[in-house]
């Protein structure tokens, strides 16, 4: 007889795990310079030259980044190039990485290329 529907203007629940409650798309046909600062999950679909300080970082499989990664959860589908501080790192089989990379958790998928160095963070 009585039913609640969804309120429209509200936002999607969220995947846990990738970062705060925002979530920011840089499109595809974006190029910013300079540096990028969120509290939440940034997902990169153009190209970002500089630095990028987050909760989540997600790299689509046509973006690009050029620069050093501060974020808890990093995921590389494309391109990137520079220094990396992460708590969770992943590189998917697409990813082409040149990068310094700092991490306690390292998922390596089959197929990413990667030249750099991979150090474990410590307790």
């Amino acid at each position: 007889m009585f039913s609640k529907t969804a309120d429209p203007t509200s936002t999607p629940a969220r995947p846990a795990g990738l970062g705060g409650n925002t979530r920011s798309v840089l499109g595809a046909d974006l190029k910013i310079v300079g540096e990028v600062t969120s509290t939440g999950q940034v997902e990169v679909l153009g190209e970002v030259e500089g630095t990028i300080q987050a909760q989540a970082l997600i790299v689509g499989s046509e973006g690009k980044v050029s620069g050093d990664i501060a974020a808890d959860v990093v995921e590389i589908k494309g391109k990137l190039d520079g220094k990396v501080h992460s708590e969770n790192f992943t590189l998917r089989a697409a990813a082409q990485v040149t990068a310094d990379v700092n991490y306690s958790t390292l998922v390596i998928e089959s197929g990413a290329q990667i030249e750099g160095r991979f150090r474990l963070n410590h307790p």
